[in-house]
């Protein structure tokens, strides 16, 4: 039907807002769902990350980062040596590139920047965390060259923790297990996660002294870590003259035998970045076979984020310790570990036969988690419901910053894959 001349006229009138307005309509009637779904998420991920950033200012925090929260809601920091510190100016860097905004790059620069020293640390295998989550997205995103000598160094510093006589990079100074047995050389699955570190010093130095350690402890995790059906325990205890090892136990999971939900995750995740890292097919199988045990679990949920543990309801499964363990009536879901399983099938489902499958899980996943796992009890954290060491009654069912960071990787590599 054709505009009579008063219509004409009447859309003349509406003025430069009314265009604009109209623009605006037009612009969001042509937004696809999928967009709507990571604009979303950016905005709220903004709105809890810039109120963190401005309760460290009203806590006068110095050089320190949000953890989690405490049980009245306010936040728990923890200073540079903390295994988390790493994450919350990680989200930050992600952030930055899911928006664009400036700002995110200087809060994440100068955050980042506190955890300089970290790159002379030797205590334990977190270096990795601590600086590639930090400095390797630093880098990435700016291309600072400063940054790549504190990438090499911090390398250098993990590499003093592995041993040829094991195989292994060496995860903590000592402990025990929860029934007294002593470790002399303990390894954690998380360890795999570290490895990004040292591939990418060997790229950036030359020096492939980084990148054999940590293929070889990739390969002394394959042929020791797992079961038979693809679950990994948590620590494996090495003895120290002969490189054999010594004992296969759990930490931070239910028991000895059953299945970290984090320890899964990590496993997952860390084979698929050191297939990226060398092209070996081995560790894409490796990395299938963990995506497909956790995938096919007959425990897994409905909306596919896990119980703390896949066993902890399994009577079967109890430790000698089940009676000093916190009670729940129903066992607490860790949305840690499907954020950091999410992420990982985002890649994974790249370079797999199974792309499809991997990627249609993760999409899920990653809608579950948006739907029914974002804060609505703190105002500083992106996601609730992770559990950190239930065992010893630690961080049950609170936010966690590497639950946030993980989430946003996630939420990038979604927006990557639908470009």
């Amino acid at each position: 039907m054709k505009k009579t001349e008063n219509q004409r006229l009447d859309m003349l009138n509406l003025g430069a807002g009314g265009l604009l307005l109209i623009l605006l309509l037009l612009a969001n009637a042509c937004t696809s769902p999928k967009e709507k779904f990571i604009e979303d998420n950016v905005a709220f991920a903004q709105m809890q990350l810039d109120a963190a950033l401005n309760a460290m200012k009203e806590d006068s925090v110095v050089r320190k980062f949000p953890r989690s929260v405490k049980t009245d809601g306010s936040i728990v920091y923890v200073g540079p040596y903390d295994w988390t510190s790493g994450f919350f100016p990680g989200s930050l860097w992600y952030l930055y590139e899911l928006n664009g905004d400036v700002r995110w790059q200087q809060e994440a620069s100068r955050t980042t920047e506190w955890l300089d020293k970290i790159q002379y640390y030797t205590g334990n295998h977190d270096v990795g965390f601590m600086i590639n989550c930090s400095y390797g997205n630093a880098l990435r995103l700016t291309g600072n060259a400063a940054y790549q000598q504190v990438l090499i160094n911090a390398a250098e510093s993990l590499s003093t923790r592995f041993s040829p006589v094991t195989g292994v990079i060496k995860s903590w100074g000592g402990g025990k297990t929860r029934d007294g047995h002593v470790w002399q050389y303990p390894v954690i699955i998380d360890n795999m996660m570290n490895l990004e570190l040292l591939f990418k010093a060997s790229e950036l130095s030359g020096n492939d002294k980084y990148r054999n350690i940590a293929i070889q402890h990739a390969n002394t995790t394959i042929e020791n870590h797992f079961r038979e059906d693809y679950s990994s325990y948590h620590v494996l205890d090495y003895d120290t003259i002969t490189g054999e090892v010594r004992g296969r136990y759990t930490h931070q999971g239910y028991s000895h035998e059953s299945s970290w939900a984090r320890g899964q995750a990590w496993g997952l995740y860390g084979f698929t970045l050191t297939h990226r890292a060398t092209g070996d097919e081995k560790y894409l199988k490796q990395a299938e076979s963990i995506a497909d045990y956790i995938i096919n679990h007959p425990n897994l949920p409905d909306d596919r984020v896990p119980l703390w543990d896949y066993h902890v309801k399994d009577d079967a499964y109890a430790p000698s310790w089940v009676a000093e363990m916190p009670q729940q009536e129903e066992p607490s879901r860790d949305a840690s570990a499907a954020a950091i399983t999410c992420s990982a099938l985002f890649e994974l489902s790249q370079v797999s036969d199974k792309g499809d499958v991997y990627y249609a899980f993760a999409k899920e996943l990653l809608q579950n988690l948006s739907a029914h796992y974002r804060s609505v009890n703190n105002p500083y954290f992106i996601l609730e419901h992770s559990v950190g060491y239930l065992a010893a009654n630690s961080e049950v069912d609170v936010p966690l910053n590497y639950a946030d960071y993980y989430f946003l990787e996630a939420l990038l590599r979604f927006k990557q894959l639908n470009k």
